[in-house]
């Protein structure tokens, strides 16, 4: 805040050695030594370990840096790192700076919503399995957000998301298919350029045809309208314009007022508000009429095609106020189907998972997979025969849930 004196806190590493499993301080010692050399002290200093730091290690790490012995945080490494806060706080952190900074002793802290989300988060939890198709997948954290907003939503479910990694540049159809028989949802993220775009689009397309629940954000979006185009409306040469400029169907193309236009001036980036379409999946998940979403992409979905996506299924769930850009499309029939031009996974919350990917993984958790089978059914306190409620099935389960499976009989 203005006017007010900063405060640099320093986060290190104590290895240990391996032999006696001692902690060394030397390497911290060295790092404040740096930072001092610059200008710079530290008035915190958090000591990350695999092992609880003694009090002699504490104190004299605080007698070589010049820093507190109350601003020497231990900091074990824990199961989440949403536990990390609570450590912190346990260990006075929160005290420290409250006075360090004249905030008060009696600043009231309730971490009784972060403790049971923590406590949650360390109960085991079935499972549901989620392919998230991209090209950057062998460096996970470049989707990070989006496995994270997952997460938020598994764990508003009691469930647990397994994330399938699955390469869209260099998997072939026949592997595609294998690998997403198995998922009760597929994600495909946003991403730029034409690298990777086929294996996109099939995974939209197994998704739609096999009824299995499906996410597309900004460029997932994209490729879910290309393959309604090509496989639906058949329209071989769909495309976008940022991959084929020479497309006869541009079904993803700059605005009129961008062509000529340099890239750099093109981009839609930050918040920007969408209007839902009442009765869609996606009004259903926010519960209002009017939503801001944070956005980054140049590309939109071309209007001129609209009506005809639409007779083919894909239907505009959400537009810009003035209705001149399409925010949002559903597929109808479909479990549960829904293509994004924003991205919401930046504004997912553990406490409060984002409304798209917690609808999403809702359904994704009541999908069967192939080769998974019906729930038994219970009896109640009276007798009376209870069914969980029905499933949605995926791939080779639905084609062949016929009437005795769908309707409860042995699968």
């Amino acid at each position: 805040m203005p006017g007010e004196k900063p405060s640099a806190i320093r986060s290190l590493l104590l290895p240990g050695a391996s032999a006696t499993g001692e902690l060394k301080t030397k390497p911290t010692q060295h790092s404040v030594a740096e930072l001092r050399s610059i200008g710079i002290q530290p008035d915190v200093i958090v000591c990350r370990s695999d092992e609880e730091a003694s009090e002699e290690v504490l104190q004299k790490i605080s007698l070589f840096t010049d820093v507190d012995e109350d601003a020497v945080i231990p900091l074990v490494t824990a199961e989440t790192i949403y536990e990390v806060p609570l450590q912190l706080e346990e260990w006075g952190l929160g005290d420290y700076l409250a006075e360090y900074f004249g905030w008060g002793e009696d600043t009231p802290v309730d971490l009784t919503e972060w403790t049971n989300l923590v406590d949650r988060i360390k109960v085991p939890r079935k499972p549901v399995e989620i392919a998230l198709v991209g090209k950057y997948v062998e460096l996970h954290d470049a989707y990070k957000s989006v496995t994270e907003a997952l997460e938020h939503a598994a764990l508003h479910h009691g469930v647990s998301a397994m994330i399938n990694w699955i390469n869209s540049e260099t998997t072939t159809p026949a592997e595609m298919n294998e690998l997403l028989r198995h998922a009760q949802g597929i994600v495909v993220p946003g991403g730029f350029g034409s690298r990777g775009t086929d294996g996109k689009i099939m995974a939209a397309r197994y998704a739609r045809e096999n009824q299995v629940p499906y996410l597309g954000l900004c460029y997932g979006l994209h490729m879910a309208v290309i393959d309604v185009a090509r496989h639906i409306l058949g329209w071989a040469d769909a495309n976008s314009t940022e991959n084929d400029q020479a497309s006869e169907y541009p079904v993803i193309d700059l605005m009129p007022d961008q062509h000529g236009v340099n890239l750099g001036g093109t981009m839609r980036l930050g918040r920007y508000p969408c209007k839902l379409v009442p009765g869609t999946k996606s009004a259903q998940a926010y519960g209002q009429d009017l939503i801001f979403e944070r956005h980054r992409h140049r590309w939109e979905v071309n209007n001129s095609y609209l009506d005809r996506l639409a007779e083919a299924g894909l239907i505009v769930a959400g537009t810009s106020p003035d209705g001149r850009l399409v925010e949002i499309m559903e597929f109808e029939d479909h479990p549960w189907f829904v293509g994004v031009q924003f991205h919401p996974e930046f504004k997912s919350r553990p406490t409060r998972p984002q409304p798209l990917f917690r609808d999403f993984v809702g359904t994704a958790r009541n999908t069967l997979r192939e080769g998974d089978q019906w729930p038994l059914p219970t009896i109640s306190e009276d007798n009376s025969v209870e069914r969980r409620p029905e499933y949605a099935v995926s791939g080779g389960s639905r084609r062949n849930a016929a009437a005795g499976v769908s309707s409860g009989g042995d699968a």
